[in-house]
């Protein structure tokens, strides 16, 4: 019997995700793994270090193999890279309750305003905020598909996945054909409804909605969703959750384009994952005189 669970896959300081090629081919296999084990997937946002996830299925665990393996065999063999991408054991937690699954999905589908990266959920496209309501919402499906001759380029050789799901010539799989929006939709009643938990505030009030489920389950909440990744203070993503943020400031993915495409090629290296410890000090001296970055971001964009 399924259960409906909140995933969560870390790298800590290390960078999963660097550049849209990572971020596409890491749902492609998200997608396939729904396949594979007869999974249906909720909601889903991938940042640079982690990806959130609200999955139905009967074997989390088999669920999340599906998925890493094949990710962690296409960035390693990408970035000429060895061993096991992401912490030893994913984060797991059970989620029951109609409100409190509701509490889930919602801060899934924000885990980009709360990490400081978008000042809204719709701004973020690594996540599938913009799937839900689409039409409501005045959002534009993608009509520019490839042809299913070429889906295995980018989801995989040994990729499963069902007619019904469709590609974007972008090469990632449209996330309307891959999740089951239409629970999503009735989960949030309407687009208003919608609308207005993705830009909700977290409060006790919201922590006391969920008792109304009558489980013995804790409420959800930012510290709960957040309990597997150890890149933020709570404290601190509260504070990005009242908008107070740089935007503009350059994102991991911007800093890995610069390093990967236009750093490392005069260093003669293929990879960070190539690079000397003197070569990567070198560099990050380089990023903190261009872009005033933290040592934390440099640190991991370098895999030092």
């Amino acid at each position: 019997m399924k259960k409906t669970y909140h995933l969560c896959l870390s790298a800590g300081d290390e960078i999963m995700f660097r550049d849209l090629e990572d971020y596409n081919r890491g749902f492609n296999c998200f997608a396939s793994a729904l396949y594979k084990t007869g999974s249906t997937g909720l909601v889903e946002s991938f940042m640079s270090t982690h990806v959130h996830k609200l999955v139905q299925t009967e074997d989390p665990t088999e669920f999340m193999h599906c998925l890493r393996l094949p990710y962690s065999m296409y960035f390693n063999r990408k970035y000429q890279r060895n061993g096991k991408l992401g912490e030893d054991m994913h984060f797991t937690m059970e989620v029951v309750g109609h409100h409190h699954v509701l509490a889930a999905a919602s801060y899934i589908l924000r885990n980009a305003l709360h990490h400081g990266i978008a000042p809204i959920p719709y701004a973020y496209p690594h996540c599938s905020a913009n799937a839900i309501f689409m039409r409501e919402m005045g959002k534009t499906p993608c009509t520019n598909l490839l042809h299913p001759r070429y889906y295995r380029r980018f989801a995989g050789k040994s990729a499963e996945f069902p007619d019904r799901y469709k590609m974007s010539e972008s090469g990632v799989f449209l996330r309307e054909t891959v999740l089951d929006i239409p629970q999503m939709e009735h989960l949030f009643a309407t687009p208003r409804a919608y609308n207005w938990y993705m830009t909700r505030k977290s409060s006790e009030e919201w922590e006391k909605e969920q008792e109304q489920d009558k489980t013995a389950s804790s409420p959800i909440n930012l510290a709960a969703i957040e309990k597997g990744v150890q890149t933020e203070r709570t404290e601190q993503m509260l504070i990005y959750e009242s908008g107070k943020a740089n935007y503009r400031k350059p994102t991991d993915i911007d800093i890995c384009t610069e390093i990967d495409r236009n750093i490392l090629p005069r260093f003669g290296k293929a990879s960070v994952y190539l690079l000397s410890k003197q070569e990567k000090q070198d560099i990050a001296r380089q990023l903190y005189k261009n872009y005033r970055l933290n040592e934390n971001q440099i640190r991991r964009c370098l895999a030092m």
